[in-house]
């Protein structure tokens, strides 16, 4: 049997901008994907702090060092620019990997610059 657990979560970042016209999805800086270990185009859960707001989408990359987090398409309805959010990814794991399994958690500041990496 397969279970769900958090692989990787970047932790209190702020919504840069939020751009109802793009196709979809959430961009996040490529920095900060490499040190949480998400990959371009994978499903990801995004939390808002500020209004409480969950959605599902994918991430894309925006480039590396911009500090971007941006809304895209319809998720830019449940969120703007200055609002916190927790952006996670999950996975399917087995009882023998979930002995060892260490989700990724990166903290960032209020630019999105990265702080600390666990796990």
């Amino acid at each position: 049997m397969y279970r769900t657990l958090l692989l990787a979560k970047i932790h209190n970042c702020t919504i840069t901008t939020a751009n109802l016209e793009y196709v979809g999805s959430i961009s996040i800086d490529q920095t900060l994907l490499e040190a949480a270990d998400i990959l371009v185009h994978e499903q990801v859960q995004v939390v808002n702090l500020a209004n409480g707001e969950r959605l599902i989408t994918y991430a894309i990359a925006a480039p590396a060092g911009s500090g971007a987090i941006e809304l895209n398409g319809a998720a830019a309805r449940l969120g703007m620019t200055g609002d916190r959010i927790i952006v996670m990814s999950y996975g399917q794991l087995t009882p023998e990997e979930i002995k060892t399994h260490v989700p990724k958690i990166v903290f960032v500041d209020e630019k999105n610059r990265i702080l600390e990496v666990r796990g």
